[in-house]
């Protein structure tokens, strides 16, 4: 059965490669989807030819450098979709990568995970290809130049007789081209791959909890964000990673592995980002409500959330936001809540947005 190592991203120094291409998304203060939340114009590099990534390293696919003053911020999002040449079951790790001049990793990274079921698989929207987004918040620690990437890796336990290959034109980089003036970065504490220590929080039967928010009552701060003076309104998002614990999986403590592989988990989850008032209790809260079902052979599974273009309502008398996420078990194995691994990997995280001006 294939795990996530308790490293997913390397370390390797990013390269920038002579198959990208940008263009500039000049209506992204317009664009609502999923994949947006700037203040701001965005680019989007894309990937133009098919690369493959093997067992033998992780591969920077697609870069972007800027030149960026202290404190500057910029959002980075990235999407990988692979394919692969097995039908077995193999890992599959989109990392977000900043380094500085000297290619050195600069602030936390940020990942997403999940297995890639293999060629024959038929549930995803295009059979065979597997698509994982993961986001940054990066804030450039002092004046200078900087290189952000979509960073790919691979790992399983049948050998190393595969690869998995992002998909052109579907794999992208997009950077907004502008500092997200006062924009926030959640991250969950930390949680290991193999969870020796006990640090990590579960939902499900037996010892685990029953239900959890992340963000809010996981040992992270409850932070109060405070809207800019300038801000028409506000956007939240947030990618949430949950990883099924089976019988002799490695991705979790053995106390809280309850049913045999196969049996997946059922979970509903719910997003909130809350308005407060002057007795800093709820005034408005703004939610996006979802049900997943974790397959034990998926095993990793990020959920996106996001809530665009949330006013800011004056009768509530502040400016300040909460954000969390209620995570619920409803059936099946517990689950982990994946948090930040070797502490510098952030797999749970979040990030608020001013939108600034009409």
């Amino acid at each position: 059965m294939t795990e996530r190592p308790s490293r997913p991203v390397s370390h390797t120094a990013a390269r920038r490669f002579s198959v990208l291409v940008t263009f500039t998304v000049m209506l992204a203060c317009l664009w609502q989807s999923p994949a947006a939340a700037d203040s701001g114009p965005v680019t989007r590099t894309l990937l133009l030819q098919d690369r493959s990534f093997t067992r033998d390293g992780a591969v920077a696919l697609v870069s972007r450098t800027m030149t960026l003053n202290a404190g500057e911020s910029r959002h980075v999002r990235g999407r990988l979709e692979a394919t692969s040449s097995t039908t077995a079951i193999t890992g599959m790790t989109n990392a977000i990568r900043c380094v500085n001049s000297s290619g050195a990793t600069v602030g936390i990274k940020s990942a997403s995970a999940r297995n890639h079921e293999g060629s024959d698989t038929t549930s995803y929207a295009i059979p065979g290809h597997l698509p994982i987004y993961a986001d940054l918040l990066f804030t450039a620690p002092s004046a200078g130049t900087y290189t952000c990437s979509l960073v790919a890796s691979t790992y399983s336990t049948i050998g190393s007789d595969y690869r998995l290959t992002a998909v052109r034109n579907s794999t992208w980089l997009e950077t907004s081209d502008v500092d997200q003036v006062g924009a926030r970065w959640w991250q969950n504490p930390a949680c290991e791959s193999a969870d020796t220590n006990g640090a990590c929080t579960y939902v499900g039967a037996g010892e685990a909890d029953p239900s959890a928010w992340v963000f809010y009552s996981d040992g992270t701060p409850r932070y109060k964000w405070q809207a800019h003076p300038a801000a028409t309104a506000v956007e939240a998002r947030a990618n949430l990673m949950l990883t099924t614990c089976p019988r002799g999986t490695a991705s979790c403590a053995d106390r809280m592995e309850n049913h045999d592989r196969g049996t997946n988990a059922v979970v509903a989850l719910r997003f909130e980002f809350i308005q407060l008032d002057t007795t800093a209790h709820a005034c408005r809260t703004h939610q996006q409500a979802t049900q997943k079902t974790i397959t034990d052979d998926a095993h990793h599974y990020v959920t996106y959330f996001s809530l665009a273009a949330i006013p800011i309502d004056p009768a509530c008398g502040t400016r300040e936001f909460l954000m969390r996420i209620y995570v619920k078990h409803v059936s099946g194995q517990t689950v982990k809540i994946d948090g930040v691994q070797s502490g510098s990997t952030s797999l749970t995280n979040g990030i608020a947005f001013n939108r600034l001006g009409a």
